[in-house]
């Protein structure tokens, strides 16, 4: 990812052309935003409520929705791998923060649901999280700096949520060391 190329040059090898200087200011700016908030949010979730920022998500995610969540659903609200969700779904149903159950009709979809103990967990560690977000990122904007950075992140965002969710996408399968091993199932 060099930031300039010298004059009449394509680019790289296979013809992309590199970021500008500005561009690529930009790019590190918001990665560096973005993983120093989510350091600071994740040791709040931790130190106040001792779950991860992914578990976080998904308590929020059902906490806002009137009814239980597909595990495919979830996975499409929150950037996480399938395998990764599922294991963190596990450990929520084992502090006994979530429920798991079957879909009426289709066997290979899960059905999610958040427990009275979840709801209050969620609740319980809400405002420590709204405080850091509010510190961190929202107190340095003035109100035209949040609504432009708004607009900004909201097309960014649909744009790449355009894409096909990851629910979606095939699955890379694995060379099985036996022919008579099952294929994983799908949650």
């Amino acid at each position: 990812m060099t930031a300039t190329h010298p004059a009449g040059d394509g680019g790289d090898d296979d013809g992309t052309l590199p970021l500008e200087p500005e561009q690529l200011q930009t790019y590190f700016a918001l990665l560096e935003a973005v993983s120093l908030l989510q350091h600071h949010v994740e040791q709040q979730l931790r130190a106040e409520g001792g779950i991860s920022y992914v578990q976080f998500q998904l308590l929020a995610n059902l906490a806002q929705s009137d009814k239980p969540l597909t595990m495919t659903q979830l996975a499409d609200g929150v950037v996480y791998s399938r395998s990764g969700l599922t294991y963190q779904a596990g450990l929520l149903e084992k502090a006994g923060l979530i429920t798991r159950r079957g879909y009426p009709g289709d066997e290979r979809a899960t059905l999610v649901a958040l427990t009275d103990a979840g709801a209050a967990l969620f609740r319980r560690i809400l405002p420590g999280h709204i405080e850091v977000s509010r510190s961190l990122l929202f107190n340095p904007l003035s109100g035209d700096d949040l609504r432009h950075l708004g607009d900004i992140m909201t097309r960014v965002r649909d744009h790449m949520r355009a894409l096909p969710p990851r629910s979606a996408a095939p699955r890379k399968r694995r060379a099985r060391s036996s022919p008579q091993a099952p294929a994983p199932a799908d949650e």
